[in-house]
């Protein structure tokens, strides 16, 4: 089973130095691993490609690479199938609930039942709009709530497979929306929240940062919040629209007027309420799991598709600034100085490749496959790496490493040998692009640049937060980085454009 979130920041679980409830959640890092350097794509679409297919999203025409259609509108070439088909081929039967974003429908690649969002319906956790169940409309129904929804229809799926097909093994892909803006949340998840974050960013920041270090997670040294970096994308008009207790930048709380302190604690609460729904959601499938006899061999990851964010828009129905914040008829977002106390203890937000962007909390829990309870685990990974696992164990044959003449082999690595220890994965280094924002990490180091911007060189083992640019001091490796980012970004530009369908080629 792989559970995914969707802009949950790194420290956003109890588990991971939160004050937020989690306790399902924290119950399953409690009996299982916790991974301290498990990466994404910093973006949503592109993650869910590469985990469903071992690639990293350029690779397969799902994030932008030029001369030829790609990212979120990019069709993946016909070599990159969904593990699910891979699944399949192996007797499992495969079920989907909630976000998709992928390119293709569930059901025609490898999926026995699907609960699909779409794209209209994330822009309101109370209406069903685009919502499918096996590709026929959901129809509204009073006191809808999306999170709800979507593990309320996983369950029905196991109990299904329980019931007409306990001989055979599942993979569920349960994918949560939450806590993706709009902030949309239940009444009485929010209240539960309300009045807790009055302290605001920079004290919770720290409360969050002390806790990591107590629950012990690897020494780091916290950054600064970047007073001068706010949202990846501009939309005044929205700031108009949220009205004067909206900020689009991290300022000093004690800067911030009365009203933008309250308006900024409210929208903190209601962040806090969606994941608070979402491991309560959670816990009902796991204890689906536990009635079915299931719950002690089911391979589960827990894991988000990007950093928090710190975007400010308004979309879907728009914003009534007159309703109850957090109510359907509201549209406010997390912003930056709340996505980077999300992202404790690193720097940046959603979109760029900064450690705050990419890192996401990663939870294994196998009882029959994992001999460890409550450990950490700091090898690095990257999502990439859950295809190439999940078929390791769960194929008869090579299809995790199986490589044709047609495309070539999978960058993802199998996370099978770190259950047992920290170990290294036998890869040189780990790539990243997204909207011009560039990096690769290779053991220690990490080289990063954001778009229009020199490469900085961090060495994580000593400064996770990215605080200490070594460029100057280090040149000799700013080179030999640089020079092995531009070569696979060559040579995955090259795949991506090999066999695209010439209506997609772009004229130059």
């Amino acid at each position: 089973m792989l559970i995914l979130a969707d802009d949950l920041g790194y420290s956003d679980l109890g588990c991971y130095g939160s004050e937020i409830a989690t306790p399902n959640l924290d119950g399953l890092a409690k009996g299982g691993l916790r991974y301290t350097n498990f990466y994404n794509t910093a973006r949503c679409w592109p993650t869910r490609a590469a985990v469903m297919t071992g690639y990293y999203p350029q690779q397969v025409r799902r994030d932008t690479v030029a001369g030829v259609k790609s990212g979120s509108q990019g069709t993946r070439p016909e070599w990159a199938r969904l593990f699910s088909q891979q699944l399949r081929e192996q007797n499992y039967r495969n079920y989907h609930s909630g976000k998709w974003h992928i390119d293709g429908r569930p059901l025609a690649q490898g999926f026995d039942h699907s609960y699909d969002l779409g794209g209209i319906s994330q822009s309101n956790y109370f209406k069903t709009g685009s919502v499918t169940d096996d590709e026929k409309p959901v129809p509204q129904s009073e006191g809808y709530y999306s999170t709800i929804g979507v593990a309320d229809h996983a369950v029905r799926c196991l109990q299904e497979h329980a019931e007409k097909f306990a001989d055979r093994p599942f993979f569920h892909y349960l994918c949560f929306t939450a806590p993706h803006f709009p902030l949309h949340a239940l009444p009485e998840d929010i209240k539960k929240y309300e009045g807790k974050y009055t302290a605001g960013w920079n004290e919770i920041q720290q409360r969050r940062f002390a806790k990591q270090q107590e629950l012990g997670f690897p020494a780091a040294e916290l950054p600064p919040m970047e007073r001068d970096v706010g949202p990846p994308y501009p939309f005044p008009a929205a700031m108009e629209k949220l009205g004067p207790g909206e900020v689009n930048r991290p300022l000093p709380w004690s800067e911030l007027t009365p009203e933008q302190q309250a308006f900024q604690a409210q929208k903190m609460a209601i962040h806090a309420a969606m994941v608070d729904r979402m491991d309560q959601e959670i816990g009902k499938v796991l204890a689906q799991l536990k009635a079915m006899n299931a719950f002690e061999n089911t391979l589960i990851f827990f894991h988000s598709d990007n950093g928090a964010s710190a975007e400010i828009m308004v979309r879907g129905d728009g914003h009534d600034p007159s309703a109850p914040l957090g109510s359907a008829a509201t549209y406010p977002c997390l912003g930056p100085g709340w996505s980077s106390c999300a992202n404790t203890p690193f720097r940046r937000h959603k979109t760029w490749v900064h450690e705050g962007g990419i890192s996401t909390p990663l939870i294994v829990h196998w009882p029959q496959g994992i001999a460890a309870k409550g450990e950490f685990r700091h090898t690095p990974g990257h999502v990439i790496d859950l295809s190439q696992t999940i078929l390791s164990v769960s194929t008869s044959d090579t299809a995790a490493t199986k490589i044709t003449a047609d495309h070539p082999a999978s960058p993802g690595r199998s996370l099978v040998p770190s259950f047992a220890k920290d170990t290294h994965l036998n890869r040189d280094a780990l790539w990243f692009l997204h909207e011009d924002n560039r990096a690769i990490r290779q053991g220690i180091w990490k080289l990063v640049a954001a778009k229009g911007n020199e490469w900085s060189l961090y060495d994580l083992s000593k400064d996770r937060g990215e605080t200490h640019n070594l460029a100057a001091e280090h040149p000799d490796k700013v080179k030999e980085l640089a020079a092995e980012w531009d070569r696979r970004a060559r040579e995955y530009s090259a795949t991506a454009l090999k066999d695209a369908p010439p209506a997609d080629l772009k004229k130059k």
